[in-house]
């Protein structure tokens, strides 16, 4: 028997392992060993006011705090049944897309590039490719910078409050925003040039995507939930449509369809479900590029990231200027006993939150279901396929292969729990 052991995963937010073992050439087993122990937020929230939930689930991740507030505002706000005006969904967006770009910067340029071109890591990279890391850090700076001015920090924004905002930025302080916006977004349509350059491995899966669907725009947020399948539903549907299932070699639970089985959330999905609603400059620059759906290679999704980076940049300038400064900050919450189901976007996937509130406000219940953990199953399927393709390689060069095919999918293992080693071993 032959085993593939990775011990610690390099390049991913979070700890984790793998271990691949074989029989002949047979693959016998997958195990992803998410090993970093349960963090309890959703134990935290009970017993603590609804109005809390925002600020308190932003802290499961610094890369992606935006994601866990939108979430959890939308979920308060379904249950309590607040209307909230479209200027402050135009700031939620606006604010969403500042964690998109910083967000899909790090992966690209930091985490995934250096995959394509034979690196270590992006400190080995720096050596021969300075002025592609420098380009990635002035684009995830300019994603920072809209977080900071919407939500009044760059990690962990102290803005973002239950109903809406404390208070509104000045449009003139977004408006100067605009010039630089423009130019990161220039840089990264050349990112994504120089990315179609990269050797792809050719590997196509036949996933089940899954993501919201936009009505008028690209999405961030939403309730109706979507696959390539047949999955139509709404928020308060996904209980009913989704299980999750514990595996005995991870504290990360692992979601599937009901009756179906495993599915993929993430830039794929999103694009695939929604190429329609991209902005004319994402749609031409992904067709340039050759991205169309169906996208079915995981290790295309690098550009995929890349064409969403600029459809967030687009869409934030657009919101920037009809941004006009005027309106209520946020909208009163009068509370009552109920339940709330929230959807949104984060980078790395659909984030779900469930709250069940007393008539004091008070959290009974609370769930929470982040990206990674959806997506952990897809990618034990990933290494399963691609795996016998390991046994003509030797260990490092194994090893890199299957930390590649994970890194794919951007896992965050610390959102995972609430990655490497390679193990592969052969009878």
């Amino acid at each position: 028997m032959k085993t593939i052991k990775v011990e610690y995963l390099a390049r991913v937010e979070g700890e984790g392992a793998l271990r691949i073992r074989f029989r002949g050439n047979a693959v016998r087993d997958v195990e992803l060993r998410i090993f970093e122990p349960p963090r309890f937020f959703e134990a935290f929230l009970r017993g603590r006011h609804c109005a809390e939930a925002p600020d308190m689930t932003a802290r499961i991740c610094g890369i992606c705090p935006v994601a866990y507030q939108m979430s959890a505002c939308a979920a308060m706000e379904d249950g309590l049944a607040l209307s909230i005006p479209n200027h402050i969904r135009d700031l939620r967006r606006l604010i969403y897309c500042g964690e998109w770009i910083e967000s899909h910067a790090l992966h690209m340029f930091m985490l995934h590039a250096p995959d394509f071109l034979g690196f270590d890591g992006a400190l080995e990279m720096a050596r021969t490719h300075r002025d592609r890391l420098k380009a990635g850090l002035l684009i995830k700076s300019a994603g920072n910078e809209l977080i900071r001015a919407v939500g009044g920090r760059e990690v962990h924004p102290i803005n973002v409050r239950l109903g809406g905002f404390y208070s509104l930025p000045p449009a003139s302080e977004l408006l100067a925003l605009v010039p630089n916006l423009a130019s990161a977004r220039d840089r990264a349509l050349e990112a994504l040039e120089w990315m179609t350059s990269f050797d792809f491995p050719g590997f196509e899966r036949d996933y089940e995507f899954v993501a919201l669907r936009g009505s008028n725009s690209y999405p961030f947020m939403g309730r109706r939930l979507i696959s390539n399948k047949g999955l139509d539903i709404v928020a308060n549907q996904y209980d009913e449509t989704f299980e999750e299932r514990q595996v005995p070699y991870s504290n990360a639970l692992q979601s599937a369809i009901r009756a179906r089985g495993h599915y993929v959330c993430g830039p794929l999905s999103r694009f695939n479900l929604n190429f329609d609603l991209l902005s004319p400059t994402a749609a031409e620059a992904a067709r340039r590029a050759r991205v169309v759906p169906p996208c079915r290679n995981s290790f295309r999704s690098i550009l995929v990231r890349c064409i969403e980076t600029i459809e967030a940049f687009e869409q934030a300038i657009e919101i920037i200027e009809r941004y006009d400064g005027a309106g209520p900050a946020y909208v009163e919450a009068d509370v009552r006993a109920s339940t709330g189901y929230g959807l949104s976007e984060a980078p790395r996937g659909t984030l779900y939150h469930r709250y069940r509130i007393d008539d004091a406000g008070l959290i009974t219940d609370a769930t929470i279901i982040p990206p990674t953990s959806q997506n952990q199953a897809s990618m034990e399927d990933d290494l399963r396929e691609i795996a016998p393709r390991m046994l003509a390689l030797d260990h490092r060069a194994a090893t890199r292969l299957a930390e590649h095919v994970v890194r794919n999918h951007d896992p965050c293992i610390s959102c995972a729990t609430h990655f490497l080693n390679l193990t592969m071993e052969r009878e």
